[in-house]
């Protein structure tokens, strides 16, 4: 059951990411604005929220060598911040994009992940990572004279 919902949680957390993506490929004026906004803020929320995972399998039994977990879980929201911080929104989307791929690779290193989950994140960040670029292009579609 939890695998399903998992599954089922992560399809539906890729809405957000299309929808924004395409807003500021097709929308003018508030709509562009607001999806621009609306595709960054999310974007490092999910970073956060996965980094943040990290840090929560640390807590049932903490262990050696999960020292490094710890210390990846908090510099990724930190990353994460700071990319938003820079107030340039496809420099923003770009460092968030290598954000979640770097997550990811984390993640694919670690030995005690179920192959499923590890194929379900491989193809939702793969997805998350094409709605980043779909956003760049997009913001450097309307830069464009």
């Amino acid at each position: 059951m939890s695998m399903r919902l998992m599954q089922a949680l992560g399809v539906a957390g890729l809405i957000p990411f299309i929808v924004a993506s395409l807003g500021v490929m097709f929308l003018d004026d508030l709509l562009l604005a607001l999806s621009q906004r609306s595709f960054l803020l999310y974007s490092t929320a999910i970073l956060c929220f996965l980094g943040g995972t990290l840090w929560g399998e640390t807590l049932p039994e903490p262990a050696a060598g999960q020292g490094a977990a710890i210390l990846i879980s908090n510099g990724i929201v930190l990353f994460a911040v700071l990319a938003m911080l820079t107030a340039q929104p496809l420099l923003a989307a770009l460092l968030l994009m290598l954000g979640h791929l770097a997550l990811l690779w984390y993640e694919r290193q670690l030995p005690h992940r179920a192959d499923w989950y590890t194929r379900m994140r491989s193809w939702l960040t793969f997805i998350a990572v094409l709605t980043h670029l779909m956003f760049s292009i997009g913001l450097t579609m309307r830069a464009t004279p």
